[in-house]
């Protein structure tokens, strides 16, 4: 019998062994809790949910509802575990976290083409190989994720900005422009009056910054970042610091012909600008302040947040640069990478990738075709942006539809727009299926 390694348990290792497992492939799955511990990880269980209890939103009508009827479609061992140990919890799909990680542990252990190795990977190992050792890797295996794919590709924080759906801007309350006229206008600048300004500012500083946990960034770790200082901390520095920051707005000319007070710069995340990054905006506020907050900017009075800004320890790659989407390394094919390592961000979709990198693996060694799938689809998009987006300024992205292709014909309405894309990668998930 052909045989994977496997290096970690966690939702992405464990989700990809029972899909190995589950098509008569070998799995070597090597997991070194308990013998080397993390600072999150309480048991030696696999999938053990180190934060909340939940795992996010179970209605179709949004994106992570979406990802899990998608799971579910392709026959997720977590998703599954998940609804057999789950509490109320309204609309999220919340578990016992102790019944949940210990029924996912026995059903890998206790899956007859499943071998599990307690003991910590130092290196890579020959054949084909899953790496889903998660944002805790220890330092041997990062040394060796350094190797395989070059110092520079590998990060070690993540200090992004927030990111919102292009479809929620007001353009009429700003304008498409680089900075002096240089490049192609692929910033649209959200313009502000003084009164704006000062009022956004003193929001700003008063507003409540998320609590630090164990291994997160504290101030000194800043100084290892050039320009990522927090943009709360920036603005306490005086009334005029953001305006000779990120809200410079020297080289900008709005349709009136005259330079805006102050600028705050969107950035396209993808080609189809459905997704835009708040340039120079990362930052440590809790996720109601930043909305609350940066909502205040006339153009962003309707914004849609997708991704909040974050300033955390986070072990990830620059994938762009390293993956394919199929989760394959690009210059050893060999290899495959998932979870949160590979720059998912939420517990579904590190089961996500994990899903994917096993049935690729599995088709691997029986000399298939990867499994590339529609864009239509949550998972397809998830996979597709996590190999194309821009390397230069890439970021950990979870399940958002902003992520899939535009709707043709456009459908009106907020809510009946979320239920049409659900109901098309559904559609197009199971047609796709079906013709396998």
């Amino acid at each position: 019998m052909k045989s994977v390694t496997i290096i970690g348990a966690g939702l992405a290792g464990s989700e990809a062994a029972w899909q190995l497992a589950e098509r008569g492939v070998a799995v070597r799955l090597m997991e070194m809790r308990p013998h080397v511990t993390t600072p999150a990880h309480e048991t030696a269980h696999f999938a053990e949910l180190v934060c909340s209890n939940s795992l996010g939103s179970d209605l179709e009508s949004t994106a992570g509802g979406l990802l899990k009827r998608e799971l579910e479609l392709l026959n997720s061992l977590i998703i599954q575990t998940a609804k057999k140990s789950r509490v109320p919890a309204g609309g999220a799909l919340a578990v016992d976290r102790g019944l949940f990680s210990e029924a996912v542990t026995r059903a890998v252990m206790e899956h007859p083409n499943v071998e599990l190795v307690r003991e910590e990977c130092t290196e890579i190992p020959d054949g084909v190989v899953i790496i889903a050792s998660g944002p805790l890797t220890s330092s041997a295996l990062t040394s060796a994720l350094q190797d395989l794919t070059g110092s520079k590709n590998l990060y070690f924080f993540d200090a992004a900005a927030p990111i919102v759906l292009g479809e929620s801007i007001r353009y009429d309350e700003g304008f498409w422009a680089a900075r002096y006229d240089k490049g192609t206008a692929d910033y649209f600048n959200c313009p502000l009056t003084k009164e704006e300004y000062k009022e956004f500012v003193q929001a700003l500083i008063k507003a409540e910054e998320a609590p630090l946990h164990e291994g997160d960034l504290g101030e000194d770790d800043l100084t290892v970042f050039e320009g990522c200082m927090p943009i709360e901390v920036m603005a306490k520095r005086g009334e005029d610091a953001l305006r000779y920051g990120p809200f410079r707005p020297v080289g900008l000319i709005g349709p009136d012909g005259r330079r805006p007070y102050a600028v705050l710069q969107l950035r396209l995340e993808n080609t189809e600008a459905s997704l835009l990054n708040l340039v120079g905006c990362q930052t440590r506020l809790k996720w109601g302040e930043q909305k609350r907050v940066f909502q205040m900017i006339p153009a962003l009075r309707d914004a849609e947040f997708v991704r909040y800004g974050v300033m955390h320890r986070n072990t990830f790659i620059n994938a762009p640069r390293v993956l394919n989407a199929s989760f394959q390394v690009q210059d050893d094919n060999r290899l495959f990478v998932a979870g949160q390592i590979t720059g998912v961000e939420g517990y579904v979709e590190s089961a996500a990738s994990g899903l994917l990198a096993g049935i690729n693996a599995a088709r691997f060694v029986h000399g298939q075709e990867p499994l590339v799938l529609p864009r239509e689809t949550m998972l397809g998009s998830l996979a597709h942006y996590i190999a194309s987006a821009d390397p230069t300024h890439f970021q950990p992205m979870n399940a958002n539809f902003g992520i899939l292709p535009t709707l043709d014909p456009p459908v009106r309405g907020k809510q009946e727009r979320k239920l049409a894309y659900s109901q098309r990668a559904l559609q197009t998930l199971r047609s796709f299926l079906s013709d396998l």
